[in-house]
């Protein structure tokens, strides 16, 4: 019983921290500056003909004068580049370039190239800005020396599995306003904006499979990158679970080739944290202890009502997060596991 209570304190302890954190951020000045800087839109795609006039639409339906949004074709396969050529028939500020299929960073490097605003804002083909996206972002610009601002990213919900990563970016939400509203570790992919400026100064999209994850720590060396909550976009995720341990592998494994040595200590603990959701709710349920497990339940279902009620979500996500906490437990104890092998094993065959 002893030890079951000092690893449920653990539990408590870490989410604990967070939680409190996050309250005290929501009381943090949130800093802004009104300023009308020049911005263009950059929207890399490949193979997106469902989603690309989506995306182009809310760009050019901000309620901030967006100067040019510039579509980069990566070479697709499908109708992608052709329905993105008919809405720049209609609407002059849509712009359209195709190149041969490269990656993500080289498409937005090339859109960069063309670009004429102060400003450069990245989104997904697969995504789409609130319509009052690009202004959250701009009025954060409000120093000088701020280089890069990321948004907040939710996820269309289509599915359970899509519903579950909903819950996920939600907690990713409490936890940057929490530690990083003016200290960004990662400014988004699908909606972040950069001073011009500054990428030029560090050559543009970093060229990796985390082309995010390296461009902010290459930015944050020239200036600073804070968070900008109020600005959100949807994005589509996958709807299955192999399509989902693909792109979590991807991205982790390019993560630790970025992490520092003082990373790991973190990652390590949150990885024994993820292993405590796991086993202690089975432990409580075989011991019979159903007041811990309540008391577990419980404490994870009142963590997320705040960012509930200031992030935008429903009492569902409030309710079922103890069963998502478990499963997202395992499933990146899962992915962690993989890329330590694989990066074990990459160092002894080396």
């Amino acid at each position: 019983m002893k030890i079951e209570l000092l690893l449920l304190f653990l539990v408590f302890a870490w989410d604990g921290y967070f939680f409190l954190r996050y309250i005290i951020g929501l009381t943090r000045k949130y800093r802004t500056i009104q300023w009308n800087p020049t911005v263009s839109v950059i929207i890399p795609a490949y193979n997106e003909e469902e989603n690309i006039e989506s995306a182009i639409k809310a760009a050019l339906s901000q309620d901030y004068p967006v100067s040019e949004v510039i579509v980069v074709d990566d070479g697709s396969e499908d109708k992608t580049y052709e329905r993105a050529l008919r809405m720049a028939q209609e609407d002059t500020r849509v712009k359209v370039i195709r190149i041969p299929h490269g990656g993500k960073a080289r498409a937005l490097n090339e859109g960069i190239k063309v670009a004429r605003g102060e400003i450069i804002v990245t989104t997904d083909a697969d995504s789409y800005m609130a319509k009052d996206a690009v202004r959250r972002l701009v009025e954060r610009f409000y120093s000088p020396d701020i280089v890069g601002v990321g948004g907040q990213i939710r996820v269309v919900v289509e599915s359970f599995l899509t519903l579950v990563q909903d819950i996920e970016h939600l907690r990713i939400a409490m936890y940057r306003r929490a530690k990083e509203l003016e200290d960004l570790s990662l400014a988004p992919g699908p909606l972040s904006a950069f001073r011009r400026e500054a990428l030029d100064q560090i050559g543009g999209i970093a060229e990796s499979i985390v082309e995010d994850y390296a461009t902010t720590k290459l930015l944050k060396k020239v200036g600073k990158v804070v968070y900008a909550p109020k600005a959100k976009l949807f994005t589509r995720m996958p709807i299955t679970l192999k399509e989902l341990w693909r792109q979590r592998k991807r991205w982790f494994i390019g993560d630790l080739n970025h992490l520092e040595p003082k990373d790991y200590a973190i990652l390590m603990l949150s990885d024994f944290i993820a292993f405590l959701d796991v086993i202690l709710p089975l432990l409580f349920i075989v011991r019979g202890e159903f007041l811990l497990l309540g008391a577990f339940f419980g404490f994870e279902i009142l963590t997320m009502l705040p960012p509930i009620i200031f992030e935008g979500g429903s009492i569902i996500e409030a309710l079922s997060f103890p069963f998502i906490l478990i499963f997202l437990a395992m499933f990146y104890l899962g992915i962690h596991i993989y890329g330590y092998l694989t990066k074990l094993n990459a160092k002894i065959f080396k």
